[in-house]
C-alpha cells in the first residue's frame, strides 16, 4: 500500500496543478480507522471500531456475579461443566484478545508507512496542502500515541484472561478430579449395596426354606402324633366307639321317622284348615305311596259320594318341579302309582 502510494505521487509533475494530495490517503483511512474531528481545543480523535464492545474485565466480573448469584446448589457434575465453560469462555477471550492485538500490530505498521510517506510529500509541496500535511502527521501522531495506550489495555487484559483461565482450568482440573472421586465412591457404595442386598434376600430364602422344612416335620410330627393317640383310644375303648356308633345310628333312625311324622301332620293341617275354609268334600289318596301300588280316591270325610257323575283326570307333580304333567288315560277312580 505504501509503495503504490508513493509510485502514484512521483508520477505527478512540477507544471501539473497540485491538488490536495493527502485529502485522498487521509478520505482513505478514514473509512478504516476512526474518525477525525477539529474542536476548538484542538485536535480531538474518536476511535469508531464498529460497534462498541464491552471490555473484558466488565464481561468476567459479569459472569461472576451471576455465578456467585445463583442460589441453587449445583452437584458436583453441574459444576464441572460450569468451569468448563468458563475455561473456554476464557480461552475464547484470549484469542480474541490475540486477534485485536494483531490488528493493532498492523495498524502501527501502517501508521509508520503513512507517516512516512507524509515526511515524504512534505518537502515536496508547499502553501496550504504542506500545512494540511504538517496537519496530517500530527493526527498519525496523535492516533499512534492511542493505539499504544490501546495495545497496553489490551496487553492487559491478555494477562488478566490468561490469569483468569489458568484459574479455571486448575478449578476445572478440581472439579474432574472431584467427579472422578464421587464417582469411584458411588459405585463402591452401590457395589456394597447389592452385595448387602443379595445376602440378605439369600438369608430370606435360606430362612424360608428352614421354615417350610420345619413346617413339614412339625405337621407330620403331629399327623403322626394324632394317629397314635386315636389307634391308642381304639385299643382302650373299642365297646364306647361301638356304642357311639349305634347311638348314632338310633338318632338317624330316630329323625327319620320324625321327619315322616312331620310331614303326615302338615298336611293333615292343611286338610282341616281347607275343611274350615270351605264346605265342599276333600278328598283324599288312598293306598301306599310307592312305586306299582294302587290309589284310591275316597272321601276324606267318609260320606258316601257318587262319582258316577264326575270326571277324574290324574296328573303326575313332580316334588322339586311346581308343573303338573297331565296322564293320558288317567280317567278311572283308581290308578296304579307309576
Amino acid at each position: 500500500m505504501t509503495w503504490a502510494a508513493t509510485l502514484d505521487y512521483g508520477r505527478k509533475t512540477k507544471n501539473e496543478d497540485i491538488r490536495p494530495g493527502p485529502l485522498r490517503p487521509a478520505n482513505i483511512i478514514r473509512n478504516k480507522f476512526p474518525t477525525y474531528k477539529n474542536g476548538s481545543n484542538g485536535i480531538v480523535i474518536k476511535l469508531a471500531d464498529g460497534p462498541e464492545v464491552p471490555p473484558l474485565k466488565e464481561v468476567v466480573a459479569k459472569e461472576t456475579e451471576e455465578l456467585l448469584d445463583r442460589r441453587q446448589r449445583f452437584s458436583v457434575r453441574e459444576l464441572a461443566m460450569k468451569f468448563e465453560k468458563g475455561l473456554n469462555t476464557a480461552t475464547l477471550l484470549s484469542k480474541e484478545v490475540k486477534w485485536r492485538q494483531v490488528a493493532l500490530l498492523e495498524r502501527d505498521i501502517l501508521l509508520k508507512n503513512l507517516k512516512s510517506v507524509l515526511e515524504s510529500l512534505r518537502g515536496q509541496v508547499t502553501g496550504k496542502t504542506k500545512d494540511e500535511i504538517e496537519e496530517s502527521i500530527s493526527m498519525v501522531e496523535i492516533l499512534a500515541v492511542q493505539l499504544s495506550k490501546r495495545e497496553a489495555e489490551l496487553i492487559q487484559q491478555k494477562t488478566e484472561v490468561t490469569e483468569l483461565a489458568k484459574s479455571l482450568k486448575l478449578a476445572s482440573e478440581d472439579a474432574k478430579r472431584i467427579v472422578e472421586e464421587e464417582r469411584v465412591n458411588a459405585n463402591t457404595e452401590v457395589e456394597s449395596a447389592r452385595s448387602a442386598v443379595q445376602r440378605v434376600q439369600e438369608a430370606l430364602q435360606e430362612h424360608e426354606k428352614m421354615s417350610k422344612k420345619t413346617g413339614k416335620q412339625d405337621m407330620e410330627e403331629l399327623k403322626k402324633e394324632v394317629r397314635v393317640a386315636r389307634r391308642i383310644k381304639m385299643l382302650h375303648c373299642p365297646s364306647k366307639a361301638m356304642d357311639l356308633e349305634n347311638e348314632i345310628k338310633t338318632l338317624r333312625k330316630t329323625f327319620t321317622e320324625k321327619s315322616v311324622d312331620c310331614v303326615n301332620l302338615l298336611k293333615e293341617l292343611e286338610l282341616h284348615k281347607r275343611l274350615k275354609g270351605n264346605e265342599i268334600p276333600v278328598f283324599d289318596l288312598e293306598g301306599l305311596q310307592c312305586l306299582g301300588s294302587m290309589l284310591h280316591i275316597v272321601c276324606h270325610n267318609g260320606t258316601p259320594v257318587d262319582f258316577s257323575n264326575i270326571s277324574v283326570q290324574w296328573f303326575r307333580i313332580h316334588p322339586k318341579e311346581s308343573n303338573k304333567e297331565i296322564i293320558s288315560g288317567g280317567v278311572s277312580l283308581s290308578l296304579i302309582a307309576l
